[in-house]
C-alpha cells in the first residue's frame, strides 16, 4: 500500500513526512534523464557501464531539482557496510568515502544513496537542522547501518524522537525470494525475524520483506516517525531500476536509482 504521506510530482517521489521549511528531498525514479538502452533514462549510477556523460547530466538534473550545485550532490562509494560518515563539505568524485550512510548539518549539501532493489532511506530532524541518507540492503540493515546513521545524526545534535525517516522504492515482499541459508542468518540474529519471511512457491525458499525489516529496525532504534513509500522496484520496470529483474532477464547491466535530501 502506498503511504498516505506520499507526494508524487513525476518524475520524482516525495514524502510528506520529510517536508519542512529549508529541507529538500527526492526519491528519483528512472524517468526524466538522458541515458539509453537498459539505463533509460535517469540512471544515477557512476558504477554502471553507462556513458559517464549521460550519468553526469542525469545527476546534474537531480541536483537542480534539489536546489544545490552538481558538485554538492554527494553519494558515497557504497560497500554494504554499517559505516556512516559525517560530511561538512563536498568531496571529489574520486574521493568518495567507502560507507553506506552520510549525515550533515551543512546547508547546500545534498546527501544521497543509490539503489536498484536495496533500501534507500532519507532522514531529517528539522528542529536540529540535521539530515542524513543511507543505503540498506539486507546486509547493511542486518549489521546496523540504520542505527549507525541515527547515531551520526545524534552526534550532530539531532534527537531520535525528532527524526523522521522515509524508505524509498525497494524490492517488495512479493519479489524477494531467498534460500534457506539466508533465512537461517536472520533467525540466528533473532528468532523473532521469522515474521519477515513467508513460504514461496519454490520448495525450500522463502519471500523476504525487506521494507518491513527496515521499519522494525528503525522503530526499535527510537526514530520518531517512519514511512515506507511502498513501491516495489522489481515489479515496476517502467518506473524503477532493479538489479534482480535485470539478472533474471539476462541483461548486461542495470541502472541505479538515487534518493537524496538537502538543507537548503
Amino acid at each position: 500500500m502506498i503511504a498516505e504521506h506520499l507526494i508524487e510530482p513525476a518524475p520524482m517521489l516525495r514524502c510528506g513526512l520529510l517536508t519542512s521549511p529549508g529541507v529538500a528531498h527526492a526519491f528519483f525514479t528512472r524517468e526524466g534523464g538522458v541515458s539509453e538502452g537498459v539505463y533509460e533514462s535517469l540512471n544515477g549510477g557512476v558504477g554502471s557501464r553507462d556513458d559517464p556523460r549521460a550519468v553526469a547530466e542525469n545527476r546534474r538534473r537531480m541536483a537542480e531539482a534539489l536546489g544545490v550545485r552538481s558538485s554538492h550532490l554527494l553519494v558515497p562509494y557504497q560497500i554494504h557496510s554499517a559505516d556512516v560518515a559525517v560530511v561538512a563539505e563536498p568531496f571529489a568524485p574520486n574521493e568518495r568515502p567507502r560507507v553506506d550512510g552520510l549525515a550533515t548539518r551543512t546547508r547546500g549539501l545534498a546527501l544521497g544513496a543509490t539503489g536498484a532493489d536495496c533500501g534507500m532511506i532519507l532522514f531529517s530532524d528539522p528542529k536540529a537542522r540535521v539530515v542524513a541518507a543511507c543505503h540498506a540492503g539486507w546486509k547493511g540493515a542486518l549489521t546496523g547501518v540504520l542505527e549507525a546513521t541515527l547515531a551520526a545524526m545524534e552526534g550532530l545534535g539531532a534527537a531520535r524522537a525528532d527524526i523522521a525517516a522515509a524508505l524509498g522504492p525497494a524490492i517488495g515482499p512479493a519479489s524477494y525470494e531467498v534460500g534457506p541459508e539466508f533465512v537461517a542468518r536472520f533467525v540466528a540474529d533473532s528468532p523473532a525475524n521469522t515474521r519477515f519471511f513467508r513460504e514461496s512457491l519454490r520448495e525450500g525458499h522463502s519471500l523476504f520483506d525487506l521494507p518491513a525489516y527496515i521499519g522494525m529496525r528503525l522503530i526499535g532504534a527510537g526514530v520518531g516517525r517512519f514511512k515506507s513509500l511502498g513501491f516495489d522496484t522489481y515489479a515496476m520496470d517502467d518506473r524503477f531500476f532493479s538489479y534482480r529483474r535485470a539478472t533474471h532477464r539476462g541483461e548486461e547491466d542495470y541502472g541505479r536509482l538515487v534518493s537524496a535530501i538537502a538543507l537548503v
